[in-house]
C-alpha cells in the first residue's frame, strides 16, 4: 500500500470507529452514570447485541457491584471488519503512532478470519520493520479454559486458540435452509446434502451470498469443497451460481430470502436458517421453511470473542469475554426466551461452546443438538482450499454471471442430464456431446507460473504453489504481472477471462457450431 492508499485506508478507519458511539446511542438506552464501559466491534445482528449487552450489564452488576454498559460498533460482515482493522493497524505502523486505541472487544465472525488477525503484520519503514497483531492475548489459566471447553478439540478443529489470542463463544455448522412450500411446487424434495443446491430443477430458486464480502459464507463453501472434494465442490459450487437467483453482500439476506418464498434454497449458516424457520413457525406457518445440516458432510467452526490490541478499556473488555464464556452468558445462546437464565427478548438458536452445559442443561435448549455428536473430522483437510473461495466464486459467479447461468440451461437441457437433483462430472457422461460441454463447464482455470510454468487449478497440488506465488506475492520479481498492479486483482481478472471462455465454449457447443 502507497502511502495515499495508506492515507485512505487510516481516514475511513477513524470515520467508521468515531461513529461507534453515536451508532450505540441510537440501539442502547443511555448508561447509568459510572457505568464501565467496553466498546464491541462485531458483525452480529441486533438481537444478539441487544440480549449480549443487558446479560453482560446485569452480570456486571451482580458479579462487581457496579454497573457496565456496552458501546456497539456494526461496521460490516466478519471479512469487512478485518480488513478494515488490518488497513488501520498498517496505517498506524507506517505512521509510527499508537496501534488500536479505538475499541476493546471483537465479537463474532468465523475462527479463520481470527486466525488471520492473530498473525503480525510487518511493515518497513526507512529500513526499520515494525510490526503488530490486531487481537491482543488474553492469559486466562488452563484450568478455567478446561472448564468451559473440555478439550480444545471439535471435530478436528481447536475451540480457542492456544495461545489465548481468541477464544470461541458460539459453535456454527453449515446446512441449508429451504422453503417447503416452493420445494412441494417444483415438485423437489427436501435437501439432504450439498448436491441439492445443484439440482437443475432449482435455475433461479436458489439464494447465495459472496463469499468475498461474508467470513462464513466463505467457511461454508469451504466446507462444501473440504466434504465433496476440490473438483466435486466446486461443479457443486458452479451449479448452485448458475441456479441462483442473487448474490447477495450478506449472509442475512439469503435466508431472509428463503423465508419470503423469493428462493426455495440457500447455503447459510445454522442459526440464520434455525432463526428465520422459528421467526416463520411464531407467524403462524409451522413446517413452511425448515432447515437441514448435511449428515456427515458439514463442519463446526467456532464463533470467537477476542480482545483488540491498544484496548482503552482492557478490564472491562477482559470481564466481558469472561462473561460470555461464563454458564451466564452461554446460556443466551440456547435458553428459550423469558425463562430464568434466558435471553429477555429473543431466541438465539445458537448453540454454546461450553461443553458442560450440554450434559447438564440440554432440556432447556431450544435445539436439542449436541454439535460434537455432528461434527466428524475431515478426512485429509486441504488448508489451501480457503484461499481460492473467493476469487474462484466472484470470477465464476459474478464477474461471468450471465454466461454461466446460460451455459447451465444448456447443460440442463441436454436430455441426459439427469433432472433428480444428481451432479453430473464429465467423466460419468455418455453422450460424447455432452461429455465436452460438462469438461467446459466445470473446468478450473490456469494461471502463468515463472520460467513459463502453466498451473492448472484443476489439480489441487497446485493450489500451495498458487497461493504463495500469487496470492501472497512471492512471485514478485517472476514477471508475471504489472508492477503497479495487485498480483491478486491480476489473478482474479485471469480467472474471470479463462472462466468466460470455457463457458462460452459451452454454449457454442450446444448452438452447434462445435463439431
Amino acid at each position: 500500500m502507497n502511502a495515499r492508499g495508506a492515507g485512505i485506508a487510516l481516514g475511513a478507519v477513524f470515520v467508521a470507529l468515531l461513529a461507534v458511539p453515536v451508532i450505540a446511542r441510537r440501539e442502547s438506552p443511555a448508561p447509568p452514570r459510572n457505568a464501565a464501559s467496553v466498546i464491541i466491534i462485531t458483525p452480529h445482528p441486533e438481537q444478539i447485541r441487544n440480549e449480549f449487552g443487558d446479560g453482560f450489564a446485569r452480570w456486571h452488576q451482580a458479579k462487581f457491584g457496579t454497573p457496565a454498559t456496552v458501546i456497539w460498533s456494526t461496521p460490516g460482515g466478519a471479512t469487512e471488519i478485518r480488513r478494515m482493522l488490518e488497513a488501520g493497524m498498517v496505517a498506524a505502523l507506517r505512521a509510527g503512532t499508537p496501534v488500536g486505541g479505538s475499541a476493546d472487544i471483537l465479537f463474532g465472525g468465523g475462527s479463520y478470519e481470527y486466525e488471520q488477525m492473530k498473525k503480525p503484520l510487518t511493515v518497513e519503514v526507512g529500513g526499520e520493520k515494525r510490526s503488530a497483531s490486531v487481537l491482543e492475548t488474553v492469559p486466562f489459566e488452563d484450568a478455567w479454559l478446561r472448564e468451559v471447553y473440555g478439550d480444545n478439540d471439535i471435530g478436528g478443529r481447536t475451540l480457542y486458540d492456544p495461545g489465548r489470542a481468541w477464544f470461541g463463544c458460539a459453535l456454527s455448522a453449515f446446512g441449508i435452509v429451504y422453503n417447503a412450500e416452493g420445494l412441494r411446487r417444483l415438485g423437489v424434495a427436501a435437501p439432504r446434502d450439498w448436491s441439492a443446491l445443484a439440482d437443475p430443477r432449482l435455475r433461479g430458486e436458489v439464494a447465495l451470498a459472496n463469499p468475498a464480502q461474508s467470513g462464513s459464507i466463505a467457511s461454508g463453501m469451504e466446507t462444501i469443497l473440504q466434504r465433496e472434494g476440490w473438483q466435486r465442490g466446486w461443479a457443486i459450487l458452479r451449479r448452485a451460481a448458475a441456479n441462483a437467483r442473487s448474490v447477495s453482500a450478506s449472509a442475512t439476506r439469503a435466508p431472509i430470502d428463503v423465508a419470503q418464498g423469493e428462493a426455495v434454497e440457500a447455503l447459510c449458516i445454522d442459526f440464520y436458517g434455525r432463526f428465520q424457520q422459528q421467526s416463520v413457525t411464531d407467524g403462524g406457518s409451522p413446517g413452511r421453511v425448515g432447515y437441514v445440516d448435511p449428515v456427515g458432510k458439514t463442519a463446526v467452526d467456532p464463533d470467537p470473542v477476542a480482545m483488540l490490541r491498544g484496548a482503552p478499556h482492557a478490564e472491562t473488555a477482559r470481564r466481558f469475554i469472561e462473561f460470555a464464556l461464563s454458564a451466564e452468558g452461554q446460556r443466551l445462546w440456547q435458553y428459550r426466551p423469558g425463562t430464568e437464565g434466558g435471553p429477555r427478548w429473543t431466541g438465539l438458536r445458537r448453540l454454546p461452546a461450553r461443553r458442560s452445559l450440554y450434559a447438564t442443561e440440554m432440556s432447556h435448549f431450544t435445539d436439542k443438538v449436541d454439535p460434537w455428536m455432528l461434527a466428524t473430522a475431515i478426512a485429509n483437510p486441504n488448508p489451501d482450499f480457503r484461499a481460492f473461495v473467493a476469487p474462484l466464486f466472484v470470477a465464476m459467479a459474478i464477474d461471468n454471471r450471465s454466461l454461466l447461468r446460460e451455459a447451465w440451461a444448456c447443460i440442463a437441457a441436454h436430455p441426459e442430464y439427469p433432472q433428480d437433483g444428481r451432479v453430473l462430472l464429465a467423466a460419468e457422461a455418455v453422450d460424447p456431446n455432452l461429455r465436452a460441454m460438462l469438461a467446459e463447464f466445470d473446468a478450473l482455470p490456469r494461471l502463468p507460473g515463472p520460467a513459463g510454468a502453466v498451473l492448472d487449478l484443476s489439480d489441487a497440488s497446485t493450489l500451495r504453489a498458487v497461493r504463495d506465488g500469487w496470492i501472497r506475492g512471492g512471485w514478485k520479481d517472476a514477471g508475471l504481472w504489472p508492477a503497479n498492479d495487485a498480483p491478486a486483482d491480476v489473478m482474479r481478472r485471469i480467472f474471470a477471462e479463462e472462466i468466460g471462455t470455457h463457458l462460452r465454449a459451452v454454449i457454442a457447443r450446444a448452438r452447434g457450431s462445435v463439431q
